[in-house]
């Protein structure tokens, strides 16, 4: 049996969190370790009830770009409401994604 793959993914958009939720289901249903950074509006979908609570959501290890989520706060987002099982961090979780990643998209 080989390696498993490894996916990052990338959300730079709220517009885009179905897309996003989807992908990331079906990567995991493949077997694929999962990881999601959420930027600039992309952070916002930590305040949608849909999204936080998706199957692929919540297998992902998952982090946000606390400059985004601090940029936000006038459309609801606040750190003391994030799930506890995001990292709040910075560009260094992209990176760090985007190196420990086999594939990485980037919506």
């Amino acid at each position: 049996m080989g390696e498993v793959m490894r996916f990052g993914l990338v959300i730079t958009d709220d517009r885009l969190g179905t897309a996003a939720a989807e992908l990331l289901a079906s990567a995991q249903a493949r077997g694929w370790d999962c990881r999601c950074f959420l930027t600039d509006r992309g952070a916002l979908l930590l305040s949608a009830p849909w999204f936080i609570e998706s199957p692929g959501f919540r297998a992902a290890a998952v982090a946000v770009c606390e400059l985004s989520v601090e940029r936000y706060e006038d459309e609801g987002l606040r750190v003391d409401n994030i799930d506890p099982k995001v990292v709040i961090g910075g560009q260094y979780q992209d990176a760090e994604l985007v190196r420990n990643s086999d594939c990485v998209l980037v919506l």
